[in-house]
């Protein structure tokens, strides 16, 4: 392998020899090609920027599950009563003090019915018509209604949203004394672009000036992110288009786009500037960080997009369009990183490590005015720009605000926080690893409880539209009536309409139901549906046992002899297909990126017990962070402080928890372990060496952890709740694994299984491909050691 020097010719660019890596190679390229490297990755941002402004976005949440009651229920509904094709509706709910039967209110609701009902992709079903009057949208008191909203197959979540905003804008023109009028649905809700990340942002420009002590190396990282998440949400906006892919995939991918983005520059920069003070020129010292720490960025960045497509095996549109568009996002981050950054540091040259007061200061009021537009407060960070401006102008006068800002002194590594901490974690290394491990098992028990569902409206803060018509309706009409099943069946004949109407009868003894209307046939008399109010909410797993006690017994002795093939359809009815289709598939998808995860590390330790050590730890950070998910959003502890409701888990945000966080941790192993096995590989002391690769790596680790929850935690903010339970959920699994994990278990364990950490059957070792993801030329954390010789290992 090229060994590279210190040249201060020019960019003191080595020449690299026949032998050198690709990744030395891209360096390389990246550095010397600055200009055109940052000239491509603008044109490609622009270029997607102007593509999804000419374009546009479509957006879908189908929750099909394949060979599903529910879905062959929609198609009945799609083929014999021209509705029912999608799966988003929603409703319009008003109450009259003087009665929904009045005069007035009947002319002026009627009048707004049609102007909606006029709204292509729309069909409405007012209460005073002759199936609104049989489907019994009109409460027994007479003082509650609401008009039902169905919208046809090709109408996305975005087009529902701007219908809904339309809605509102003719609600708004209505004025009746006495009359109350809420739109409902989550799908006419009003989307609100995400700003949470501008919150994340602002830390993050905190966290990385107080772990670099630079401002230019601070900027760096954020660049970076910022260019990898506007092309991603750019691709993922583009890709809407032609497959289906939920509304809320772009925040996701913002989401783990600016925390990978910023966590892997990190990682790079941090190898940089090791490399710079080692007395290597720039040029050099950018070749070294891509060969090393680009070669675990992308091992890391691969790990975490091959655990997202693996999603791809349980064959539904919904979770590959989430699992599409979460892996773009980390794929271009993961490319910004090894090619856009380099092109960065070849700007900044050794500039990074110089930060004048001027920049220091100007980089906290930007990071309080990201603060601000954050939180709402926009008018207050203009003023602070203007402050971070007039610093600059300020500065041309005053000497004192150019002068250089002292460097901050680094002590030898043996005498550091991270040294004396692994050192006391390895004197009691029993009592740390039984105590760590019992905690997280502890916070893991709500896992027990687990239920995957959809949470309906009831979960949306109280002073949104979407609830108030909710609870409305609940009033008028019982909880059920804000998810309705719908019971269809196609007719072979007339006479089977009688059985239909037995079935009715039947229905509405049944317990759980509050009642049952219809039946209620086609216009071309081939098929029929029933409206079966349940007594519980749609969330609620009393309706979930209520679905499957109508399939399983009650509509089967009910019809048995009619020849009738019913069907129980509905959002409800499919959102409870999907989940239970969802949970019995997550076991398979679990197992494999357990299995994907141990066999690479594997690979990159030489070892067993290390990957196996991991991924146990990792199932214990991830269990724990579950655990934490569940008791707030599910059991609703402390619910009511994140502005939500509780209910069950969204059935996909397991998987795409453990997907991403996985492939996350997997970047912090690989930092962390490959510093213990490089100074183990030249020591061969396996207690030191540990607490060397520790002191090492605890820095950058933790401002990396810290960024990333910082991040994931600020989306707890924003207003839909499945975001806030992946942020809470992503936050907390990264802060576990860093803190109890990284800090805690890892050393201990290592120093109780000593020289058994690295051990591997010969005869494995010869089996085993060997990847080598921190590249081949790191000298020792310890200064004055002189590294062993370089194995032959082949690139990663």
């Amino acid at each position: 392998m090229n060994k590279l020097s210190n040249n201060a010719e020019g960019d003191g660019a080595t020449p690299l020899g026949p032998n050198a890596s690709i990744w030395e190679r891209l360096g390389s390229f990246a550095f010397r090609r600055r200009r055109t490297v940052l000239a491509a990755w603008v044109v490609v941002l622009v270029g997607t920027l102007a593509a999804v402004g000419s374009i546009g976005s479509s957006s879908e949440s189908s929750f099909e599950s394949p060979d599903s009651d529910s879905l062959a229920g929609f198609e009945i509904l799609k083929e014999n009563f021209g509705a029912g094709g999608s799966f988003i509706s929603g409703s319009i709910v008003f109450e009259a003090e003087q009665g929904v039967g009045a005069a007035v209110v009947q002319v002026e609701m009627s009048a707004l019915f049609d102007e909606v009902g006029a709204i292509e992709e729309v069909t409405l079903t007012s209460p005073y018509s002759p199936i609104g009057e049989q489907r019994g949208l009109v409460s027994p008191d007479g003082s509650i209604a609401y008009a039902s909203i169905d919208f046809d197959e090709n109408t996305d979540e975005l087009r529902a949203s701007e219908i809904g905003r339309d809605i509102e804008t003719l609600v708004d023109q209505i004025d009746i004394d006495g009359v109350s009028i809420k739109i409902g649905g989550a799908a006419l809700a009003e989307f609100e672009p995400p700003e949470s990340e501008l919150i994340g942002l602002a830390f993050a420009v905190v966290i990385l000036i107080l772990a670099f002590g630079s401002v230019l190396a601070m900027g760096l990282p954020i660049g970076v992110a910022l260019f990898g998440v506007g092309i991603g949400v750019g691709t993922i906006t583009l890709l809407t288009n032609v497959m289906s892919i939920p509304d809320f995939a772009t925040t996701l991918g913002a989401m783990i786009g600016l925390g990978v983005g910023i966590d892997y520059a990190l990682f790079i920069v941090t190898r940089y500037r090791e490399g710079t003070r080692d007395g290597m020129s720039p040029h050099d010292a950018t070749v070294r960080a891509i060969d090393t720490a680009g070669r675990a960025v992308l091992f890391a960045g691969l790990t975490v997009v091959i655990s997202l497509l693996g999603m791809f095996v349980m064959q539904l549109a919904f979770i590959n369009g989430l699992a599409t568009g979460a892996a773009v996002t980390v794929a271009i981050t993961m490319v910004a990183s090894v090619t856009l950054l380099p092109a960065l540091i070849g700007f900044a040259g050794e500039r990074v490590e110089v930060t004048r007061w001027r920049g220091l200061i100007m980089a906290g009021f930007v990071a309080v005015a990201l603060l601000a537009v954050g939180l709402g407060f926009a008018p207050l960070a203009a003023v602070f720009v203007v402050m971070a401006i007039a610093t600059l102008v300020t500065s041309f006068f005053i000497t004192g605000l150019r002068e250089v800002v002292p460097p901050r002194a680094e002590k030898p590594l043996r005498e550091t926080w991270a040294y004396r901490w692994s050192r006391f974690v390895q004197h009691h290394s029993w009592p740390m690893a039984i105590g760590v491990t019992v905690l997280l098992l502890v916070m893991s028990i709500p896992v027990l409880s687990l239920r995957l569902g959809f949470g309906d409206e009831s979960t949306f803060a109280e002073d949104t539209t979407t609830r108030q018509a909710y609870e409305l309706l609940a009033e008028g009409f019982g909880a059920g009536s804000n998810g309705p099943l719908l019971v269809v069946a196609e007719l072979d004949d007339p006479s089977q309409l009688g059985a239909a109407q037995n079935l009715v009868a039947t229905l509405n003894d049944a317990d759980g139901v509050a009642r049952a209307l219809g039946p209620i046939p086609s216009e071309n008399e081939q098929a029929f549906q029933i409206f079966v109010v349940p007594e519980t909410g749609p969330q609620d797993e009393a309706t979930s046992a209520l679905v499957r006690e109508l399939r399983d017994t009650v509509i089967p002795g009910a019809v048995e002899l009619s020849g009738l093939d019913v069907k129980v359809t509905g959002a409800v009815a499919s959102s409870i297909d999907f989940s239970d289709y969802l949970g019995a598939r997550l076991p398979v998808f679990f197992l494999a990126v357990l299995t994907l995860s141990f066999l690479l590390l594997m690979m990159v330790f030489r070892s067993v017990l290390v990957p196996l050590k991991a991924v146990i730890m990792n199932l214990l950070s991830i269990g724990a962070a579950y655990g934490i998910v569940i008791a707030v959003f599910q059991w609703g502890w402390g619910v009511e402080l994140l502005g939500t409701g509780s209910g069950p888990i969204e059935p996909f945000l397991p998987m795409m928890l453990f997907a991403i966080v996985f492939g996350l941790s997997m970047d912090y192993e690989v930092f962390l372990l490959s510093r213990v096995r490089e100074e183990y590989d030249k020591t061969g002391d396996p207690v030191t060496s540990v607490a060397d690769g520790l002191a090492a790596t605890a820095r950058v680790i933790t401002a990396a952890a810290a960024i990333m929850v910082v991040v994931f935690g600020s989306f707890v903010l924003e207003d839909a709740r499945v975001i806030k339970m992946f942020g809470l959920g992503l936050a907390t699994a990264i802060f576990l694994d860093a803190t109890l994990v990284r800090m805690l278990l890892v050393p201990a364990t290592m120093e109780l299984l000593g020289e058994k950490n690295w051990w591997l059957p010969k005869w494995l070792d010869r089996l085993l491909p060997t990847l080598n993801v921190e590249g081949g030329h790191d000298e020792s954390a310890i200064a004055g050691e002189e590294p062993e010789p370089e194995r032959e290992l082949v690139d990663a």
